[in-house]
């Protein structure tokens, strides 16, 4: 394992090459920590990348050709050793290549290179996805980046806002039993864009967004002034933070893919949101965060 950095006027980043992991985004002028430091009583991770599945898969795996595959949530790559692929002065990009202990849980040659760029304030945050095999390949992947809530002293994360690029009401998934989709649907009127944080916004575990409902959103401090966006282009999004714990994070997730729908058990081709490759052809893309 070994630690990157990239840092400039604005700002300065740490990437662990385990899992390609953004471990720290900094201001430089103020020395303020915007990403949750994976202490374990809240959350054991800081900003770990979602491959080849997004979610958790009903009864802990997957079909394909006929042939079950166990599969933990979210996929393996964000527990496995990335190589540095290059290094700029303002760009890290890392590169994880299928082997035997991959192909055993996931049945396609690939590569993944996970990117982080800076310039002035802004990091993007780049995936992109190679098949290199001679098969159609299917995956999901998304991000679970942790963010730490704008706290003055005697702040709770009760005390901050969300805020979207959307002034309609923000129509959420609700997770159900074992971590599946369940048909359930919540609304959350926006005031003006802006939704508070409450007790028990994340009860239900993470809110599933989807349909280009938003493709901006900001944490906020408890008068509405952003602290840090997070711009996407992908279909969905989750918001999510540890349930009934008042943790001083919240995760904004641009996600390509998500849970399975309760009761699912079609094959890996058929999971909503997915992705597909041709052999040899190439998925990109990325988010912005910017401070």
């Amino acid at each position: 394992m070994a630690v990157y950095g990239l840092e400039n006027a604005q700002m300065r980043i740490s990437v662990d090459t385990l899992g390609a992991e953004l471990k720290s985004l900094k201001n430089v002028a103020t020395g303020r920590e915007y990403m949750w430091d994976a202490k374990p009583e809240f959350w054991k991770r800081t900003s770990p990348v979602l491959f080849p599945i997004v979610g958790s898969l009903n009864n802990g795996c997957y079909r394909h050709d006929g042939k079950e595959y166990p599969m933990s949530q979210h996929g393996f790559a964000r527990d496995m050793e990335f190589a540095l692929l290059r290094q700029a002065e303002d760009e890290l990009v890392f590169v994880l290549k299928s082997d035997k202990e991959t192909r055993e849980k996931y049945p396609f040659d690939f590569e993944l290179e996970i990117g982080y760029r800076i310039e002035e304030n802004n990091l993007a945050v780049s995936w992109k996805v190679i098949n290199c095999g001679s098969r159609e390949m299917f995956f999901s992947i998304g991000g679970h980046p942790a963010f730490l809530c704008p706290l003055q002293d005697g702040d709770a994360q009760t005390d901050c806002q969300i805020l979207f690029d959307t002034r309609d009401t923000i129509i959420s998934g609700v997770i159900g039993s074992h971590g599946a989709l369940s048909p359930r649907k919540k609304a959350y009127a926006l005031n003006d864009g802006y939704l508070r944080i409450t007790e028990n916004l994340f009860d239900d575990d993470a809110l599933i967004v989807e349909e280009n409902q938003a493709h901006a959103v900001s944490l906020c401090d408890k008068g509405g002034k952003p602290y840090l966006t997070v711009r996407f282009d992908a279909p969905l999004f989750g918001l999510w933070s540890p349930a009934k714990k008042n943790a001083p994070f919240v995760c904004i997730e641009p996600w390509y893919g998500r849970c399975d729908r309760e009761n699912f058990t079609g094959d890996l081709s058929e999971r909503e949101w997915g992705n597909k490759l041709q052999p040899a052809e190439q998925f990109y893309a990325e988010y912005t965060v910017s401070i």
